[in-house]
């Protein structure tokens, strides 16, 4: 049983610690932190998923390398500057920001990983990060800190936790994520950093990482555009003391299920805090031939700007649902297709059905809009989330770096 942690984050699960301080990488403004750690007492378990995008942040570069080696200590991140498209340099300096890290918490620069987030093409300010590394103070109460230190147009940060029993040893699993705007992951600006007491080798972290990111942070969308240095993070310690979790046992499908959990909170919190966002959408895909197909429908409504303007004009154009599906090239027979909005049915057999026009209006003036489309095909689903799409959204990054 799946049990929510109040107030939790990174460093929830023992033998984590966090922090967060500000190194004047971003304008200064009440409460604002740019520059973090997370560290584990101790030799972990490491994996990652990394963007796919073929311009990519030496941060990213740096941490996808260390990552392989499956074992480490931490990761230093800051906002404000992806630390991409600076040629040579930037490499070097996540280099350095690693071996400050190091320096600071006393251990080795390659147990140390490494996550930028901000403008691109802006070199790191290297002199300020290393005048402010040491004032990072961690605690087992900085995950908060942590979480403040890597948002960048984030309104709020994102944190959750939750434990489960597993062989009657208590289990925690926590998160934290930052990314509202240039969100259309595919590792797979978006980072998530999780952490769990767990006992879990490198080889099979990666395989349960992958599989909960793939239904999680995969799914969601907020303009369409994937960044240059998306990455989520695992960390586990084995502080708990568990017994080993072995692949393909009944321990790893309860642990995968909680961690899936963390991702999905974490990933629905990014697109409720889009850019500009008033309402999360929902998108559910079932009776699909396949689950790669029910995937991709979902990807393709959740991602329709026209879709999302529909949402933020509460106008229940069926058509642009209709529309969405068609274009992913997934397995359908248009005469087959219901839809439903908040539930309400109003597509049957891919034809329009009498409706209240005023219900459907008034359903979608909710704070979550949930498509449901089933294709009538097979017995797959997928489930995938974005925002919608407003003048705030275009007003913001029409000047953001100005």
């Amino acid at each position: 049983m799946i049990e929510l942690i109040q107030n939790g984050g990174v460093t929830s699960p023992k033998g984590f610690i966090a922090g967060g301080t500000f190194a004047g990488l971003k304008t200064r403004e009440q409460d604002t932190l740019d520059l973090g750690i997370l560290l584990s007492d101790r030799q972990s378990s490491i994996a990652g998923t990394f963007t796919s995008n073929k311009v990519v942040s030496p941060s990213v570069t740096l941490s996808r390398d260390r990552s392989r080696q499956g074992i480490g200590r931490g990761v230093i991140a800051n906002s404000g500057c992806a630390n991409c498209c600076v040629g040579g340099q930037g490499l070097d300096d996540a280099k350095e920001m690693t071996a400050l890290a190091a320096r600071h918490v006393d251990c080795s620069e390659d147990d140390i990983l490494v996550c930028s987030t901000g403008m691109i093409g802006v070199e790191l300010p290297m002199a300020l990060i290393r005048q402010h590394v040491s004032n990072i103070k961690l605690s087992k109460d900085g995950g908060s800190s942590f979480a403040k230190a890597i948002m960048t147009t984030d309104t709020r940060p994102k944190e959750v936790a939750v434990s489960i029993d597993i062989g009657g040893t208590k289990i925690t699993i926590g998160g934290a994520a930052k990314g509202v705007g240039m969100i259309h992951p595919n590792m797979a600006t978006m980072l998530g950093f999780l952490t769990t007491d767990a006992s879990i080798d490198p080889d099979v972290l990666q395989k349960m990482l992958s599989k909960s990111v793939n239904v999680s942070f995969n799914m969601i969308d907020v303009d369409g555009d994937q960044s240059t240095n998306d990455s989520v993070l695992l960390i586990a310690n084995g502080a708990s003391e568990s017994t080993l979790i072995e692949l393909d046992s009944g321990d790893a499908n309860e642990f995968n299920d909680a961690l899936t959990y963390v991702c999905t909170e974490l990933a629905k919190e990014l697109v409720r805090d889009g850019e500009g966002a008033q309402r999360l959408i929902e998108v559910m895909v079932e009776g699909a031939k396949d689950e790669e197909d029910a995937r991709k429908a979902a990807r393709s409504v959740s991602s329709s700007n026209l879709v999302k303007a529909m949402v933020h004009g509460r106008d229940p154009n069926w058509g642009r649902i209709m529309m969405a599906i068609g274009k992913s090239s997934v397995m359908l027979e248009e005469s087959r297709i219901d839809i439903y909005i908040n539930d309400i049915h109003i597509v049957h057999e891919g034809v329009s059905i009498p409706f209240f026009k005023d219900a459907v209006i008034s359903a979608m003036s909710a704070p979550e809009v949930k498509f449901r489309m089933n294709l009538n095909l097979g017995e797959c689903s997928a489930t995938a989330w974005s925002c919608d799409l407003t003048e705030e959204y275009v007003t913001f990054n029409s000047a953001y770096s100005t």
